[in-house]
């Protein structure tokens, strides 16, 4: 397999990701299609026989948290013809608990959302999360716990409206 091919084989799982860690859609397909941009700028960079996948989303979590900061530089953006929502009942218990946990996984810390999302969803070791993060294994698999933890605290013990346990997690 090509590097090329190597890349293209990644992108189900950098979109994924990119989802869990933006929220929005269309903002994850762009920092995927960023990342891709940069990673095929610098294919030259990678290594034959390191990890593609380690690369990739080491790329794509710099330019989320480049993002980040930028953005948090400028003022926030209202859009003009914003309307509320048509309100619909709720599907199924299923969906309502993915919302429930998406909700929860936005309000953990971003360094706890990230290794949990890195090792629960993309089914990461916990060497290659701390390779992509840049930490010691011990941060991630503290992290990860108290990442654990604090979901199960809003999932389970009175919901979202409840979050003392954020306040002592972090």
């Amino acid at each position: 397999m090509g590097k090329r091919d190597a890349i293209i084989a990644e992108i189900p799982r950098l979109r994924r990701f990119a989802r869990a860690l933006v929220g929005d859609p269309s903002d994850a397909d762009d920092l995927v299609q960023d990342c891709l941009l940069r990673a095929l700028g610098r294919l030259s960079f990678w290594r034959q026989g390191t990890n593609m996948r380690a690369w990739l989303f080491t790329i794509l979590r710099n330019l989320h948290k480049n993002q980040l900061r930028q953005s948090s530089r400028r003022p926030a953006e209202v859009p003009i013809d914003e309307t509320p929502g048509v309100s619909s009942a709720p599907a199924q218990e299923q969906r309502l608990a993915l919302r429930d946990l998406s909700e929860a996984l936005a309000s953990l810390p971003e360094t706890q959302r990230e290794v949990v999302l890195l090792i629960g969803l993309e089914g990461m070791s916990y060497k290659e999360t701390a390779r992509i993060l840049d930490v010691p294994l011990g941060t991630v698999m503290s992290r990860l716990s108290r990442g654990r933890e604090a979901l199960r605290a809003m999932m389970h013990d009175g919901g979202l409206d409840d979050k003392p346990s954020l306040r002592s997690v972090k």
